[in-house]
């Protein structure tokens, strides 16, 4: 095939595509083909453009057998994976002889699809370690302990704490799937983010006394109007809240800050922002990219000993995601943690 024929043929195409000769040279490469492997390729044999086994596989057979061959093709780039579904088809008539390769990016269809796999494997494991507590026990109090009554009641107060632990899971996973159903829909409801705030912290003051916490509101005397939806506004705060007192509580004090913003940068126009911060032993910065991933935790162990379930900053990032807002996280290990909420206001 001729190179103007062959490259008016693939031009246009918005697919990486490679055009190999019956001479087994590389006789075109679209832009996106050229962004795969280089602007050099052409007019060189395909194995040293390729380079990758199963591509190389691919063409051969194709050009062997005459037959379309199909194959994977994984790369990473700047930290980026990508993964090409690979369609390798002999060409006829003037090009007989030949084959074109394309490439389809099945990236965001594998990521989803790892995504589900890593969610069941999450939700199973979360959910066996309380189940297989609660099946010992109920084994136990069926045969050794069954007529000791202390034993009884302390395994009694064990299984009533998982069972809570696993409704705190199923409840939280059922409200991650309504928030993530709604995230396309921006709230169109006026609402008082002060006074929202101000009720969060009249709540959970018995949580913070209990914790030996000092918590304060400053900012929230006058009101604060955003587009929103006050039962998720409701349950940012209250899962920041509590994320501050059970794993900030160390430093004695949460505060609470409201501010506004007549041009906040993250909207460019007026914008409300709302800082929890504590000074308890902070986190290493290397966690905060991971921090609103489901089941991520920066130490299991405690977390799950505090009742959490790994899901309430995944929560809160989809609800501000909704809010149009943004949602930030910064830490120093010793010194305490912010976590910062910015919605554009009404």
């Amino acid at each position: 095939m001729n190179d103007s024929l062959g490259l008016s043929i693939i031009a246009g195409v918005p697919v990486p595509v490679v055009l190999i000769g019956r001479d087994e040279r590389v006789n075109a490469l679209n832009d996106a083909a050229m962004a795969l492997f280089g602007p050099s390729g052409r007019g060189r044999h395909y194995v040293t453009v390729l380079r990758h086994p199963a591509l190389l596989d691919c063409v051969e057979e194709a050009l062997r057998l005459r037959q379309p061959r199909r194959a994977r093709y994984l790369r990473s780039d700047l930290g980026r994976d990508s993964t090409y579904d690979v369609t390798a088809s002999p060409l006829e008539g003037v090009a007989a002889g030949g084959v074109v390769l394309s490439f389809a990016d099945i990236s965001d269809r594998e990521q989803a699809g790892q995504i589900r796999r890593d969610f069941v494997a999450n939700v199973s494991h979360e959910l066996k370690t309380p189940l297989t507590a609660l099946m010992g026990f109920i084994e136990t109090l069926r045969g050794p302990a069954r007529d000791d009554e202390a034993a009884r009641e302390r395994f009694l107060e064990i299984m009533a704490r998982e069972a809570e632990r696993m409704n705190r899971l199923v409840s939280d996973l059922l409200s991650l799937s309504r928030v993530e159903a709604e995230e396309r829909m921006r709230p169109g409801v006026r609402v008082d983010v002060a006074a929202l705030l101000r009720t969060s912290v009249q709540t959970l003051r018995s949580l913070a006394r209990d914790a030996a916490v000092e918590m304060t509101l400053e900012g929230a005397e006058d009101a604060a109007h955003v587009l929103g939806d006050e039962d998720q506004l409701t349950q940012v705060f209250h899962n920041l809240i509590e994320n501050g007192i059970k794993y900030g509580g160390s430093g004695g004090v949460l505060r609470l800050v409201l501010t506004r913003s007549e041009r906040e940068l993250a909207f460019r126009g007026p914008g409300v922002r709302i800082d929890v911060i504590d000074r308890g032993e902070g986190f290493d910065p290397v966690h905060i990219p991971r921090l609103t991933e489901r089941f991520y935790r920066v130490d299991n162990h405690r977390s799950r000993e505090m009742g959490g379930t790994g899901l309430g900053l995944a929560i809160v990032k989809h609800i501000v995601n909704r809010h149009r807002g943004r949602f930030r996280i910064d830490s120093v290990p010793g010194e305490g943690s912010t976590f910062s909420v910015m919605l554009p206001m009404a």
